[in-house]
């Protein structure tokens, strides 16, 4: 029954910052990671950047070659809250940014209505 919420996007201009914060409500049991992912007009959803759910916060997390050095991803786990700082932003970073969660190694099939980022050039 985890229920994840995503916000903080919004339109900018190139160059500029966005900081995106995924909510999660209800238990966390089994949950081993949470995602953030993206899906640009006409192309696949693909993965921008995961972190685990537990252990130290300083773990060396997944990021997409495309944002490395851009975003970074971070937890609050007293506030069940996951963040994607995203910083010289592109307008090929628009989309759609879902956050999700991984059970082992498999994300979730379900998916929330996202929040949508909106890179002008």
């Amino acid at each position: 029954q985890v229920q994840l919420v995503e916000s903080g996007g919004g339109l900018v201009q190139a160059g500029g910052s966005l900081r995106l914060s995924c909510a999660a409500s209800g238990t966390m049991f089994k949950i081993n990671a949470i995602g953030w992912f993206r899906q640009a007009p006409g192309k696949q959803r693909e993965l921008v950047a995961s972190i685990s759910t537990a252990g130290p916060r300083n773990l060396v997390n997944y990021y997409a070659d495309s944002v490395k050095g851009r975003f970074t991803i971070s937890r609050d786990n007293a506030q069940n809250t996951i963040y994607l700082q995203m910083n010289s932003l592109k307008p090929d970073d628009t989309g759609v940014y879902y956050c999700n969660k991984q059970w082992g190694k498999i994300w979730s099939d379900s998916w929330g209505q996202g929040t949508q980022v909106t890179v002008s050039s």
